[in-house]
């Protein structure tokens, strides 16, 4: 299930297109729906509390036999285990510099995977979304970065995180292609016409 209907999807295509024609820019753009499944959140935070919980209450009645400690301990991880893992607890268990830290880390990876790092005078751009961590970043080459100062992108970047806080992903993703193409176009302009990478947008599930 794609976060973007077809005619979106095209919407932003066409935009790359646009921008690429004035620039020798290599701009790839990806949405994904949540950097990490997070399955470990919940099995910690019920680790932890199975170890608090029933050890406060031995200590504040005294009634607990030692066997009865460890099956209350593991009651309460089941529990606790089964229950976190409603989307809507578990969203809350996390912090967020931890998601921050996941989407991060998958903006990165995509920088390499999609060859980013290999285009012809080092002229790759991301601009990578992860939508449920509500994270933005936009990552460029060396090309790029020693003609355009990376905290240049910074209020792009701002202005798009607030866009899809708000749901709008589509207008968020127009807006910042717009935007940086203005820059690339000044800093970065086309000397020759290419297309080394795809202009689609990049929908990880």
């Amino acid at each position: 299930m794609t976060l973007l209907s077809e005619s979106e999807l095209k919407q932003v295509s066409e935009a790359i297109d646009r921008i690429e024609r004035d620039t020798d820019a290599e701009l790839v753009t990806v949405l994904a729906a949540q950097a990490d499944d997070y399955r470990y959140i919940p099995l910690l935070w019920a680790s932890l509390l199975a170890l608090i919980l029933p050890g406060a209450l031995l200590f504040f009645t005294g009634w607990l036999a030692a066997w009865q400690l460890l099956l209350v301990q593991w009651l309460t991880f089941v529990v606790l285990a089964v229950v976190f893992r409603i989307p809507s607890l578990t969203s809350r268990l996390i912090p967020r510099s931890v998601r921050h830290w996941r989407a991060c880390n998958l903006a990165r990876r995509q920088f390499i995977e999609l060859n980013l790092h290999h285009t012809v005078g080092g002229t790759g751009m991301l601009i990578f979304v992860s939508e449920a961590e509500r994270y933005v970043e936009i990552l460029v080459d060396q090309g790029i970065s020693s003609r355009i100062d990376d905290s240049v992108w910074q209020s792009i970047v701002d202005t798009f995180t607030e866009d899809v806080r708000n749901g709008q992903v589509l207008e968020g993703f127009l807006t910042c292609i717009e935007t940086c193409g203005s820059l690339l176009k000044q800093h970065v302009p086309a000397t020759h016409e290419r297309n080394e990478l795809p202009n689609h947008l990049v929908v990880l599930p």
